[in-house]
């Protein structure tokens, strides 16, 4: 596993650990948790452009093959 070593202010800092106490994890965690959502929210996002493209453009497709 690698290791990233970011600097925040304090002020997030703070609201970070505030925030994962809150729901019982710990702040890796947290941030953790919201990198993988990100990515993921990422993924769906291009799998339903890539989907409107070939919806788009089925019939051309059809005609191309």
């Amino acid at each position: 596993m690698e290791l990233i070593r970011i600097n925040l202010p304090e002020q997030l800092l703070s609201q970070l650990k505030d925030a994962a106490s809150k729901i019982g994890m710990s702040p890796e965690d947290f941030i953790k948790s919201g990198i993988e959502e990100k990515l993921s929210l990422l993924d769906r996002d291009f799998q339903s452009a890539v989907d409107r493209v070939l919806e788009k453009n089925a019939e051309l497709y059809k005609r191309l093959a």
